[in-house]
């Protein structure tokens, strides 16, 4: 057994030919530039791509297999030059007769044959099966079904937002009006939300919360990502952890205070002001975006107080978020200390002092306990890391 972190939501921007997957991602997302990434300088042990559906991700698999780069494991996953597990996967924007709007899906796999037959039977349900997200008019526990048939992984992506996800869209109370609960292995909290918020829903209680990225450019990788205590860096231990089986589990979630996400409060969709009335302040629009603060609001459970036991959450700021942490102090950083996991959980704060100016060291100490001043975001705006006083 040991620690491992994984960030398991990660767009592909581009195929190694050049073709656009998710259009909004950067061209320099490939696959193969993600699992070097991965590596270094971000340090994570696991990733999970979400693109790998679109058949030239799949040539670009088949090649680095061929050339013995990437290499299929018999408890499931992919090991990128023997220091990255590639758990593959694809995200789907569902649209089923109950769905009050699409909703987000995430979906993975043990294995090249079950990637190659689930990109297949998606082919025959979207538009354009090389592009990422794309939208799937069918009842989403068919979905659900196909999945577990190929012996993957099921989970709702990014939850709470207020666009394309289970509450923020999809269900007016309960995610048994679109989904089989008994199919769920996992939730995804998304931005502007934690474990605190997220077990103010009872139906909640059942399921391993996920913290990951959904990044859409390399620098954003592992911005919000996972500890977990596996027997090995696979497929097979990844999904007893979502279980809690075997001993698996996750130590712990890592993630941007939710004041930090760009929907933590209601606010105006044109100007991004808080709500304060039916009419914004500041432009007089009359159109607001639901912060998922107040959708949980709407939701939560009366009298909760069977709360299961969770792995902390730890509200930890990512380095580029950090003002005067610019990119040749991150080089610096990187050349003295290696990985990005590596200055966020094991340098010491004398050794970050020894580095660079003593008030952006204590700046990254308390990014990566949390304690950092923030001023909240919402209505699509991110919240701002306020600065810390010299020292």
């Amino acid at each position: 057994m040991n620690t491992y972190f994984a960030d398991l939501h990660v767009h592909i921007g581009r195929t190694y030919k050049d073709k656009p997957v998710k259009i909004t991602a950067a061209r320099n997302l490939t696959l193969t530039n993600i699992l070097k990434t991965a590596k270094f300088p971000k340090g994570l042990d696991i990733i999970g791509v979400i693109d790998c559906h679109s058949p030239e991700v799949i040539e670009e698999m088949e090649g680095l297999l061929e050339k013995g780069e990437l290499v299929e494991m018999e408890e499931g996953g992919f090991r990128f030059e023997d220091e990255v597990t590639l758990i593959p996967g694809t995200e789907i924007e569902v649209y089923d007769e109950r769905c009050h709007g699409p909703i987000h899906l995430l979906v993975y796999f043990p294995s090249f044959i079950t990637v190659k037959e689930f990109s297949q039977w998606l082919s025959n349900r979207v538009t354009n099966i090389q592009l990422s997200t794309q939208r799937m008019y069918e009842d989403a526990q068919a979905l659900q079904e196909q999945v577990k048939m190929l012996g993957g992984l099921f989970i709702p992506a990014h939850i709470f937002t207020p666009f394309k996800s289970l509450y923020g869209k999809g269900v007016e109370e309960s995610l048994t009006e679109i989904l089989n609960p008994e199919l769920i292995d996992a939730v995804e909290l998304g931005l502007s939300s934690n474990t605190e918020m997220a077990d103010q829903i009872s139906e909640l209680h059942h399921y391993t919360f996920v913290s990951n990225s959904d990044a859409h450019s390399l620098p954003k990788i592992a911005r919000e990502y996972q500890k977990m205590w596996l027997e090995a860096p696979t497929f097979n231990a990844l999904a007893d952890a979502l279980k809690r089986r075997n001993g698996n589990y996750i130590e712990a979630n890592y993630g941007l205070n939710p004041f930090l996400g760009k929907y933590y409060r209601t606010a105006c969709a044109k100007c991004f002001t808080p709500q304060e009335a039916d009419v914004c302040k500041k432009c007089g629009s009359k159109k607001f975006t639901k912060g998922v603060s107040e959708r949980i609001g709407e939701l939560a459970s009366s009298g909760v107080d069977d709360l299961p036991k969770r792995p902390s959450y730890i509200h930890q700021v990512p380095l580029d978020f950090i003002p005067g942490l610019g990119p040749k102090t991150l080089d610096k950083l990187l050349d003295h200390f290696g990985t990005e996991m590596n200055i966020l959980h094991h340098v010491t704060e004398k050794a970050l002092i020894d580095t660079v100016k003593p008030e952006l060291a204590l700046m990254i100490s308390k990014a990566r306990s949390g304690t950092l001043h923030i001023a909240a975001g919402g209505g699509g705006k991110y919240g701002k890391v306020k600065k810390v006083k010299s020292i």
